[in-house]
């Protein structure tokens, strides 16, 4: 939002020197930038007087040729395309050297067969308004002088504020408010804008305009008056058009722009419609569903059973009537002013910020109006509003008003509060004292007394955000001063260093990274074909195609390899920590919990017993090679077995031992039901790996032989402690054992045997090779290749000891698979 400071001194009686920026910061209102308007013209911007001009011929446009009076021995000889000036006039101009807003230099260079030194400007030119259909003409009882600096006569002697305002500090967004704010920081006289209402025309016997307010919750105030037989010719007074443009809102005719003018100022969005374009009585309501609306930017919209309409009903009938403006946002093309309206009907209303908000991001109509309707707007400053209107239109544009006022008026009265005085010091640890704490109230707008030893405090009408003692607080902190409040860092307690679980997560991450996975994070919302089985639902979802919390880290982390794939990343490994949302079953609502005392256990506990159960996952997607081709040869696709392996390093990372681990063939959706394995730790499952279903791949455009895995982090036991590992110096005895056995049965099985039937003499075992031939082995038979390592602590193993145990391996394979030695 962007102020003048000469507007707000008009309200507030501001210090000469007032460092204004520093107070709104100090005040909490964000300044993003200062703009010193006299800098935005660089260079010589004066006054001249036009001594003659000569009309050049023969070109497609009227071109003049001027000599200006700048003040100085000869004068400036200018080409200038407008014709709204005679001799004599006084204009402005820029001289040779000076840079125009935008970086347009200006220089001396010959044009239509003339020399022209310099620039006589017009209003859009130097940046004051809109209006280009002629240059700058001062008035002659200006005063000003050829010579002279322009910059005070043309309204480049201001200073521009560009103020953040927050979503809770609705009133801050006018001038009204923000002088308010000023009066605090200064302790400045204030002259409120909007604060004679008890001035303002009352609703009369008969209304200015018959309407109808239907839901008067989604509309709790309705005001009207009309002003007929206004110039429509008549054009924006300069100071208004200079404001509307500084605010970056254009200028469109004169009944539209006051109330444009009249929302920068009160706060009050208003809405002017063409009395001859009404068809009879008004009647607000809420839309029908399906029903259309072409609004002012000329986009037909659909209406939502939400929204918010003014309609017009046939003369002398009733009924629901049709759409011609969507409440609080924006008007409709039905009604709108027109350069002929004579008889305008201005309408202040209230309507509820919810639906407002609701309206605009559905509509993506983000209006200057909706913007303050969500955030909140005085429910008390219609009728000034009106007034302020009806005043303006006719000393501007003439007419006249029979002094009809429609007030149809169901606003709720702000709720007291009933605060401590104590409390604000208490929270800041600043010792304000209770006479202080009604001082800053009182000055906020509120209405103070006290009962039984506490303040009960009414909020004015303009600050709705005020509906809790906290908020009451926050007024008392923010205008005695923030920088009062000490900044006293609490000191942290003594910890343990990283939590187990945290550890875990550490280890795995580690692990998987030095494995070649790169981490990715992804956002947990997915669409409901993404979950099987309940999910949780948001209220409010950022996207309607996603409104669900994930089950499961694999579809947002599909996504992402999708994206990373479709943008030439052919060979791509990802992984992922994060929570998945399990929803709780009949958990009901969470208990309503204030802010004025600690939520005592029992809440705490029914809150937590509502939130949907969080465990930590990890998961990995991988497609093309894993090993990449080159010179030293042939690359390596990844798969199945990949995804396995990266399951076994997270639960080894885990601190689960190996035998602690089995894998065993599963099905289990979005996996291959043939490549896919569960993994287990003490029998009990806790994820699955392989290779993804084709159909999955396909609806999600993936190359095949795409694999993942999913670990629950949270299932796993904890690691306990690791003993520390025996080193012998002496050399291992390194055997190679291959066994064939039925083809359905599971190498881990088969190495598990080999080690029960080792004994401790076995150091390692691991599988190397796979083998399968019908002719070689027999019909759905297998060979399984193993590398074992035998070593004693004590001596050096004999020939005789390694064969020995070797074969008590391969016996406890055969009596418990059948296993016979390849070969044998």
């Amino acid at each position: 939002m962007r102020i003048p400071l000469s507007w707000l001194r008009e309200y507030v009686d501001l210090p000469a020197g007032a460092d204004v920026g520093d107070a709104l910061v100090r005040l909490g209102i964000e300044v993003d930038a200062v703009v010193d308007q006299r800098a935005t013209v660089r260079g010589d911007l004066v006054v001249g007087r036009v001594a003659e001009i000569e009309e050049l011929t023969g070109f497609k446009k009227p071109i003049r040729f001027c000599r200006v009076d700048i003040g100085r021995e000869r004068p400036q000889e200018i080409v200038c395309g407008a014709s709204n000036f005679a001799p004599g006039d006084l204009v402005a101009v820029i001289l040779p050297g000076g840079v125009l807003p935008g970086g347009f230099e200006i220089g001396a260079r010959k044009t239509y067969g003339r020399m022209s030194a310099g620039m006589i400007v017009s209003a859009r030119e130097i940046g004051v308004s809109d209006e280009h259909a002629g240059i700058i003409v001062l008035p002659p009882s200006s005063g000003a002088r050829p010579g002279e600096d322009a910059r005070p006569y043309v309204g480049l002697d201001d200073v521009i504020f560009e103020l953040e305002i927050t979503p809770d500090r609705g009133y801050a967004m006018s001038v009204r408010g923000i002088a308010r704010e000023l009066s605090h920081a200064f302790d400045a006289p204030f002259r409120d804008p909007g604060g004679s209402g008890e001035l303002a025309a009352g609703s009369t016997a008969e209304a200015a305009y018959p309407v109808v307010v239907e839901d008067p919750v989604g509309c709790d105030r309705f005001a009207a008056r009309a002003v007929r037989g206004i110039d429509p010719a008549a054009p924006t007074p300069e100071f208004m058009r200079r404001r509307l443009t500084t605010a970056g809102i254009r200028t469109i005719g004169l009944a539209v722009d006051i109330t444009n003018y009249l929302m920068l100022e009160l706060g009050q969005p208003m809405h002017a419609f063409d009395m001859a374009r009404l068809r009879g009585p008004l009647v607000v309501r809420r839309a029908l569903p399906g029903e259309k609306l072409t609004t002012l930017d000329g986009v037909a919209r659909v209406l939502d059973a939400e929204d918010m309409v003014i309609c017009d009903t046939e003369p002398g009938g009733s009924g629901a009537g049709s759409p011609i403006s969507l409440a609080a946002v924006m008007g409709g093309e039905s009604s709108e002013v027109q350069p002929d309206t004579v008889d305008v009907l201005f309408e202040a209303a209230h309507w509820d910020p919810v639906m407002v908000g609701r309206t605009a991001r559905r509509h993506k109509l983000f209006s200057e109006a909706a913007k303050r309707w969500e955030r909140g707007v005085d429910p008390a400053v219609p009728l000034v509003a009106l007034d302020r209107a009806v005043a303006l239109l006719i000393e501007y544009g003439g007419g006249a008003t029979d002094g009809k006022v429609l007030d149809i008026d169901h606003v709720v009265p702000p709720r007291p509060l009933a605060i401590d005085a104590s409390l604000p010091g208490r929270r800041a640890g600043v010792p304000y004292t209770a006479a202080r704490v009604v001082e800053t109230l009182t000055a906020v707008g509120c209405q103070v007394s006290t009962t039984d030893g506490q303040l009960v405090v009414t909020p004015p009408s303009w600050r709705p955000d005020l509906t809790d003692p906290a908020d009451l607080v926050e007024e008392v902190i923010r205008l005695d001063g923030y920088d009062k409040v000490p900044s006293v860092l609490p000191v942290a307690p003594p910890g343990n260093g990283l939590t187990a679980a945290q550890r875990r997560r550490r280890a795995v991450a580690t692990a998987l990274a030095e494995g070649g996975y790169v981490e990715v994070l992804s956002y947990p919302f997915v669409g409901p074909s993404a979950v099987d089985g309940p999910a949780v639902r948001l209220a409010n979802p950022l996207s309607d195609e996603e409104p669900l919390l994930r089950t499961s880290l694999l579809p947002p982390l599909l996504g992402t390899l999708k994206r990373n794939i479709g943008r030439g990343h052919r060979d791509t490994a990802l992984y992922e920590m994060g929570v998945v949302f399990l929803p709780r079953p009949g958990a009901g609502s969470p208990p309503e919990m204030g802010v004025e005392r600690r939520p005592t256990d029992e809440e705490l506990a029914a809150a937590d017993a509502t939130v949907p159960h969080q465990p930590w996952h990890a998961a990995v997607v991988l497609a093309g090679e894993v090993e990449l081709a080159g010179w030293w040869g042939a690359g390596r696709a990844g798969g199945w077995a990949d995804a396995i392996e990266a399951a076994r390093v997270t639960v080894a990372a885990a601190g689960i031992a190996s035998d602690r681990v089995t894998v065993a063939a599963a099905e289990q959706a979005p996996w291959h039901p043939g490549r896919c394995a569960a993994i287990a730790v003490d029998g009990v499952t806790v994820g699955h790996a392989g290779e993804l279903h084709p159909s999955v791949l396909a609806a999600l455009e993936l190359p095949r032989r795409t694999s993942a895995m999913e670990i629950d982090l949270d299932a796993l036991p904890e690691a306990g402690v690791a003993p520390a590992p025996r080193v012998s110096g002496f050399p291992p005895a390194l055997i190679d054992v291959a066994v064939v056995v039925d083809g359905a049965v599971p190498a881990a099985e088969v190495q598990a045997a080999l080690v029960a039937g080792a004994g401790d003499l076995l150091e390692s075992v691991r599988l190397f090779d796979v083998y399968t031939s019908a002719q070689q082995l027999g019909e759905g038979r297998k060979s399984l290749a193993y590398k074992l390592a035998f070593r004693a602590p004590d001596r050096t193993l004999t020939v005789e000891e390694a064969v020995a145990a070797r074969d008590a391996a391969v016996a406890e394979a055969a009596v418990r698979f059948g296993a016979v030695l390849r070969g044998a």
